[in-house]
């Protein structure tokens, strides 16, 4: 048995006769034979042949033909090495005579259009978003950054994966302790098999434990640039069009892309009544519960008698007659998200009236319940970010086991609780629920208000230029 045949039987073996491995012997120069090996489901089978058609025409001449096509020299032979390089979606060409190996980088892209995320749809601003390629959302990224600062460094995740990750950041711009805290982290990851991003964010967040996410997660281009621009990191997956962002805030969570492509007044309305949303999505069953076990002295008379009535009608507690709302909510989200948009749409909108209308005139719940859970519902579906929505809908449940122990008295414990877990969760070993705490009198504006981009300056009274072309302190041309 030749040189050539054995080393191909030794590439076969260690690919496992795998279908769309293609190993196969070629001419090359003088004479001499040469292995070419791909995965045909990774690359374009056509435009191989191709560029070998390309190099058995300069093969008679000196002229060198790697300048001239894809082709690039690597390191000499070793099994490893071919191995990463095919598993990468690079053709090899293996000279086993001279123990040369060239890499040939015709990959079969197979991905969808940058299209608008479902989940993080805009009235204006850019409608573009993030694939499950990196080079695409590299692209995406560098066409908004025209500056060297942007870094883009790659790592391996999963020891028998081997998939490609990036975290990116702009040098000068983020702090040094923020990029040695994700350097470190990345090389701490310690996975087999990495299929999710769900995993990296497990092994990069401070509490994995806590309701809150300390990751922002995000599928808009737009978005990941105002985050780096902010000095914070972006992480990247081939696997996934789902961007994560670090270190973040529990108030990075309300900020929307609108905020900024609408007027600051707008803006800042909005942002002003998401803010308040939380407060009514955790709390506002809580308090009914209290109210109608505890509190009924605390509603107005005429509003008392009405409320007893319908309780009265009620055959158990006000937690249960919650519980049996709350949970029928869940199953019609549930539900809609699985089903096909068409079907799931249908779902939502028919469970929603029916079952409310159905168990209100069974006598099951209050007709008082089934407002207080439609409006903690749509509450809910306000927060920007996927993730914190979930964790609103899951702190609702402790605080109404709370209202009905213990009523208002039980609600303060929960809130007194949950401040304590704000204040001592961080994200990259930052303050989660900064600029509140540490207190940050400068920054907490920000929180509440969507400030405008022009710094307080002399602003030019006509439409006409300046006579100074040159624009100082600010000042509009």
């Amino acid at each position: 048995m030749d040189k050539v045949e054995l080393m191909m039987k030794s590439l076969q073996k260690a690919f496992n006769h795998s279908s769309d491995f293609t190993v196969r012997q070629v001419d090359w120069r003088e004479g001499t034979s040469a292995i070419l090996c791909f995965y045909s489901s990774l690359v374009d089978a056509k435009e191989v042949q191709r560029v070998l058609d390309t190099i058995y025409a300069r093969l008679d001449t000196n002229k060198p033909f790697w300048s001239e096509t894809l082709i690039t020299t690597l390191e000499p032979f070793s099994l490893p090495l071919a191995i990463e390089h095919i598993c990468n979606g690079e053709t090899l060409i293996v000279i086993p005579e001279t123990g040369d190996m060239l890499s040939l980088t015709v990959v079969n892209q197979v991905q969808r259009n940058p299209d608008e995320p479902n989940n993080e749809h805009v009235l204006r601003g850019s409608h573009e978003g993030l694939v499950e390629g990196l080079e695409t959302n590299l692209a995406l990224l560098r066409k908004r950054i025209h500056n060297p600062a942007l870094v883009v460094k790659s790592f391996s995740i999963g020891k028998e994966t081997n998939t490609k990750a990036y975290y990116l950041y702009i040098d000068g711009v983020i702090k040094p302790e923020t990029l040695d805290e994700i350097e470190k982290r990345i090389d701490a990851i310690n996975i087999e098999y990495f299929y999710s991003v769900g995993q990296l964010s497990d092994e990069l967040e401070d509490s994995v434990w806590s309701p809150f996410p300390q990751l922002l997660n995000t599928e808009r281009p737009d978005r990941v640039v105002a985050n780096l621009v902010e000095g914070k990191v972006v992480l990247l997956t081939n696997i996934s069009p789902t961007a994560l962002i670090a270190p973040v805030t529990f108030f990075s969570f309300y900020q929307s892309p609108d905020d900024y492509n609408g007027r600051v007044l707008v803006g800042t309305f909005y942002r002003i009544v998401r803010l308040m949303s939380f407060l009514a999505a955790v709390f506002l069953p809580a308090f009914y519960i209290a109210i109608i076990s505890f509190h009924f002295e605390v509603l107005p008379l005429e509003l008392s008698n009405q409320v007893k009535n319908d309780v009265n009608e009620i055959p158990y507690r006000p937690l249960i007659e919650a519980l049996i709302l709350e949970i029928i909510m869940e199953l019609i989200r549930e539900s809609s998200i699985r089903l096909p948009q068409s079907v799931g749409q249908t779902i939502g909108i028919v469970g929603g009236l029916v079952i409310g209308d159905a168990i209100v005139s069974a006598g099951l719940v209050s007709n008082l319940m089934v407002i207080v859970v439609a409006l903690t519902a749509i509450s809910s579906y306000v927060v920007p970010s996927v993730e914190l929505n979930t964790s609103i809908r899951m702190l609702r449940f402790p605080f109404m086991l709370l209202a009905s122990l213990f009523g208002f008295f039980g609600i303060v414990i929960g809130v007194v609780v949950l401040l304590i877990h704000l204040i001592n969760l961080s994200s990259l070993k930052q303050p989660y629920f900064a600029p509140i705490v540490p207190f940050q009198p400068k920054e907490i504006y920000k929180v509440f208000v969507r400030g405008p981009y022009f710094k307080p300056t002399v602003q030019v009274t006509t439409f006409s230029p300046p006579k100074d072309n040159s624009v100082k302190n600010g000042d509009t041309p």
